[in-house]
């Protein structure tokens, strides 16, 4: 079962704070990207943050830069979204994905949705303001 299954979501007031894990099984884990993404209601599925496998490096839209923090667990297999001064804006379901390619180049940021090969099934985010 590769698919990423994710959780956490929930209700919280505008300026709070919330945090996500997802959990995804399978082989080589440890070396693969790990991304969030986010979609709200009639809009399309953007991307939030990511995490290297090589390094644990990690990359943020600026949207939610200085805001969000994105970590992983390698022994648990299982990356984290810290978010803090959360804004109705960030109002979403937010999905899990994981990159599976033979090769990913330490030096290219990838955003798209197609750059990640499995997805889980969302948990809702709400904000309340």
């Amino acid at each position: 079962q590769v698919q990423p299954v994710e959780s956490g979501g929930g209700l919280v007031e505008a300026g709070g704070t919330l945090r996500l894990s997802c959990t995804a099984s399978g082989r080589f884990f440890s070396s693969s990207i790990m991304g969030w993404f986010r979609q709200a209601p009639g809009k399309e599925r953007e991307f939030v943050a990511a995490i290297r496998g090589s390094d644990d490096s990690s990359y943020y839209a600026d949207s939610v830069k200085g805001r969000f923090t994105i970590s992983r667990d390698n022994a648990k297999s299982t990356v984290y979204l810290q978010m803090s001064s959360l804004k109705s804006e960030d109002t979403a379901v937010y999905y899990c994905a994981k990159r599976s390619r033979v090769y990913s180049s330490g030096s290219v940021y990838y955003t798209g949705t197609k750059d990640f090969d499995h997805w889980g099934q969302g948990t809702q985010v709400t904000i309340s303001s």
